[in-house]
């Protein structure tokens, strides 16, 4: 699970943020020794504030850790974004950093970036607490740890290590990208990188193609009970959904020359999604085409949540309040809060612009106050991250929901009245000279 996330002159983040999960508040009993982070995390912030970006972040530390090795030419740089508001930032590296707790042992795992090259790479790990070096990087140079053993075959691995490229990904395509390892030097590296490969981020809402969507679909029952139960909450009126799967006809046969080689291929066979509806003579079966765009993006969202849900792993959904209605979102929510349904500990990490998930459903809070966060810019145009712990609770009572658009917790639109009078009486006069 994340502990935290740490980043630096990404985007519209100019200094170094940090996006802590670890909880404000203990259950009754809870193990004080080992360290725990929340399951779920709310950006809340005005339009341009730096929410997805936050996000974005994490997503491009991502996708570096897992592709770096493959999709970065040596000699071509490093796609980054840095500050680009301040031009001394156009010069200065980026940092990314995450702390996790991997099988019950804490890792912290890092890079920096600059537009030529990584500049420094680390890995530690904390087996019985303490700190343990598994490698440090200095642009081409590599420290090994104490501990560290088959040391030849890393500093093989790191040989060949691209000055473009990680060496955590590098050390992945040669020792096996996520199938597990009893070797217990390797086993840091093979987590830390396993955790990366299967996070999932989303960018927005979207469509896919109906056959891409079925096959998504997921194989075991407890996931597609999750799916249904959160399409029948939906109230989009889907009874149930089934999966068919059709073969090919024998026309389907095509015949595939090459020199001294004659195959016959067959198409694979091809999965679509039905859904019941109730109607006045019973139920009627609908293809995904037929349903909703909004259905559509539903149903493709609670795909991702259930897979995260059953197999565990991180969920990062950016403007999630596009997708979904506000009370779906508040289920979504609380699918993983709790720990029936969320035994692995997975997390959900979204953006939003919905104050009503501040607030209430069904007397309980959606999200507790070490479940919300902000995005706000300063003057020079620079976001900054900041949670709402930072502000004390109210004795009387907290209303979030109204606190937040009255500007208390900040993190809202700098709204003008004057300067959107003065727009549009500047409009009215340009039409009525257009006139004249």
């Amino acid at each position: 699970m994340l502990l935290s996330f740490r980043f630096a002159n990404h985007r519209s983040f100019r200094t170094e943020q940090q996006l802590n999960l670890t909880p404000l508040y203990r259950a009754v009993g809870e193990d004080r020794g080992q360290p725990t982070a929340v399951r779920v995390v709310g950006v809340f912030g005005a339009n341009a504030s730096g929410k997805s970006n936050c996000l974005q972040a994490l997503g491009f530390m991502r996708n570096f850790a897992t592709r770096s090795d493959r999709e970065v030419e040596p000699g071509l740089g490093l796609t980054r974004e840095p500050f680009r508001l301040d031009p001394d930032a156009l010069e200065e590296p980026s940092s990314f950093a995450v702390d996790l707790l991997l099988s019950g042992i804490r890792h912290t795992y890092g890079f920096t970036i600059s537009d030529d090259r990584v500049t420094e790479e680390w890995l530690y790990h904390y087996p019985l607490n303490r700190q343990r070096r598994v490698f440090e990087r200095d642009r081409d140079d590599f420290t090994w740890g104490e501990q560290t053993r088959r040391r030849s075959d890393l500093e093989r691995i790191a040989d060949i290590t691209a000055p473009t490229a990680l060496f955590l990904s590098t050390v992945a395509r040669f020792a096996g990208r996520s199938q597990p390892t009893e070797d217990p030097e390797a086993q840091p590296m093979h987590s830390v990188y396993r955790w990366f490969f299967r996070a999932r981020t989303r960018s927005g809402p979207f469509r896919r193609h109906p056959n891409m969507v079925a096959r998504r679909w997921p194989d075991e029952v407890d996931a597609q009970g999750v799916l249904i139960g959160l399409l029948r909450a939906a109230d989009v009126g889907i009874t149930d959904v089934q999966l068919i799967e059709e073969e090919p006809p024998e026309a389907a046969l095509f015949e595939v020359s090459e020199p001294r080689l004659v195959a016959h291929v067959r198409p694979r066979s091809q999965r679509r999604l039905v859904f019941a509806h109730h109607g006045p003579r019973g139920n009627a079966l609908l293809g995904l085409e037929d349903e909703s765009t909004g259905t559509q993006q539903l149903l493709d969202l609670a795909i991702d949540a259930a897979a995260v849900l059953h197999g565990g792993g991180m969920m990062t959904v950016d403007e999630i309040d596009a997708s979904l209605h506000p009370m779906l979102t508040a289920k979504l929510i609380g699918l993983f809060q709790n720990p029936a349904t969320n035994p692995r500990h997975s997390q959900l990490v979204f953006t939003s612009h919905d104050a009503t998930l501040l607030g209430t459903f069904d007397t309980e809070e959606i999200l507790a106050r070490d479940e919300i966060w902000f995005t706000e810019k300063d003057d020079d145009g620079a976001s900054t991250l900041y949670p709402l712990s930072d502000f004390k609770p109210r004795k009387e009572g907290e209303n979030r929901q109204r606190r937040y658009l009255n500007g208390n917790y900040g993190a809202v639109p700098d709204m003008s009245t004057l300067l959107f009078e003065q727009a549009l009486a500047s409009r009215k006069e340009s039409g009525a000279r257009k006139k004249h």
